[in-house]
């Protein structure tokens, strides 16, 4: 029963509903800053952010994490939020899962992704952003 009523706390915060649509907007138009190859994907990150990947140091800071996207793969990815955690006000966990394609809709990877989002003057941004892949590394 606490679990019914920790889930559907969640579902019916006002302030996560809020925040799940910036989220989602975000996350749906990610890869195509990503893809544009000119730095507007830090757009998504706050100053001080780090992103996470999988077999690799942290890259914290809008140098490092412009490095990781710098003339990386044009690619697809869509998200499904699976659960959204906090006060929906200053900062939110994001439980999503993943699916990238090239640009032809081939499946290349597909995984899960916690982001923790801040709510700054400019809006969602992701603070620290951990992905990896369901499958073993290459």
């Amino acid at each position: 029963m606490m679990l019914t009523l920790c889930c559907n706390a969640q579902t019916e915060n006002p302030a996560l509903k809020d925040a799940r649509k910036a989220i989602e907007a975000s996350n749906a138009i990610y890869a195509d800053l990503a893809n544009k190859n000119d730095g507007s994907i830090l757009t998504r990150y706050t100053d001080d952010a780090c992103l996470l990947p999988p077999n690799a140091a942290p890259l914290c800071g809008s140098e490092q994490i412009a490095g990781f996207f710098k003339n990386g793969p044009k690619v697809q990815v869509t998200f499904s939020i699976q659960h959204l955690y906090g006060d929906g006000k200053t900062s939110v966990t994001e439980e999503s899962y993943y699916e990238m394609t090239d640009m032809e809709g081939k499946k290349l990877d597909d995984g899960k992704v916690i982001v923790i989002w801040k709510n700054t003057k400019n809006g969602w941004k992701m603070h620290r952003d951990m992905f990896s892949s369901n499958h073993p590394a290459k």
